[in-house]
């Protein structure tokens, strides 16, 4: 078996930090020491985070975190990798690691759904008069999703509260089965449900990536891939079936390609298969291919080309130099 040299590992705790300013200063601190990448939030209330190393050094990142009372018992979950999953580290203060809107925020500490193990999900999911809801956003719902998951139609966490008042209000009576991807989304998300009156809520006890990792579910039931954020973009959670259920927007062919769209000034995260990101530039619509005729200088293949050079000229050879020359002349622009 070929072992990887690289992890990733997503985590949360919540947990009183007192002093979380002093806190994160101290935090980044040690992440750099270990050449740590990645993203963590620090509040008052707990971390929040997503991190890339080697082997080495996100063993020395756990066991040093272990040894914190405060978080002594936080789950990890780890993905093997060739790669880092990051370019840089972020290590930021935030009033709240999961953020909603001060009206609607809720303490996990204090209500929270019942937690459901991958095995008691997997067969709760198939029950009948239950309501499996995708507590991400909309578009990571569209790269993949459990079976008969109802689509939060919305783009940021803060919407959720509103979104259930009104699409989901007349059925608090069911069962109400929610997940995310590491589950601290879902640590809010079944508050804010409780509090609106549902009484059966129920959430994936670490979210979908446990549940594709454990050895008894094998990630059945989950359809397309899980949208993660960073350089990977997507993992496979089923380890039976890989079934596509995006589409292509410009030719409506399966495929679970996601690339940014080639304007500067959308940027838009679209699926396209290979033949149509060819045919069509990268661009997700022609509005946004007209629009770069009219402002050619907000085309991100001029924005590519101008640092393939620069590298090109000071002779840089680390990963992100690598990957930006190997783009520019697969796409002719070297």
């Amino acid at each position: 078996m070929n072992e990887k040299n690289y992890r990733v590992l997503l985590y949360y705790q919540f947990v009183h930090i007192e002093h979380p300013e002093a806190y994160t200063k101290e935090h980044k601190a040690l992440c750099e020491s270990l050449n740590l990448k990645g993203r963590i939030l620090v509040a008052q209330e707990g971390i929040n985070g997503t991190l890339s190393g080697t082997v080495e050094d996100t063993d020395a990142y756990m066991d040093h975190m272990k040894k914190d009372p405060r978080f002594a018992t936080m789950v990890f979950k780890i993905h093997e990798e060739d790669h880092n999953a990051f370019r840089k580290l972020y290590v930021k203060l935030r009033d709240s690691i999961i953020t909603l809107l001060p009206e609607d925020d809720v303490n996990p500490k204090d209500l929270v759904g019942t937690y459901l193990k991958p095995e008691e999900w997997h067969e709760m999911m198939q029950k009948e008069d239950v309501i499996i809801l995708d507590g991400r956003n909309g578009y990571e719902y569209d790269l993949g999703h459990f079976r008969g998951a109802v689509r939060p139609d919305i783009t940021n966490f803060k919407e959720f509260p509103k979104w259930i008042e009104e699409n989901l209000s007349e059925h608090k009576d069911k069962k109400v089965l929610a997940y995310c991807t590491g589950g601290i989304r879902c640590e809010k998300l079944t508050g804010v449900l409780l509090n609106q009156g549902f009484k059966d809520v129920y959430h994936l006890e670490g979210g979908i990536v446990t549940y594709g990792q454990n050895e008894n579910t094998k990630g059945r039931l989950w359809d397309g891939k899980c949208y993660v954020f960073d350089d990977r973009i997507s993992v496979k959670i089923n380890q039976e079936e890989d079934v596509i259920v995006s589409k292509c927007v410009h030719c409506k062919a399966p495929t679970d390609r996601y690339i940014n769209c080639t304007n500067d000034d959308c940027h838009l995260q679209h699926f396209s298969c290979e033949t149509c990101e060819e045919k069509e530039e990268g661009f997700c619509s022609t509005a946004c291919r007209d629009y770069i005729l009219k402002n050619p200088h907000r085309d991100a293949r001029v924005r590519l080309k101008e640092k393939a050079k620069l590298y090109s000229l000071y002779r840089q050879d680390h990963r992100k130099a690598k990957e930006t020359l190997e783009k520019a002349k697969e796409t002719g622009l070297l």
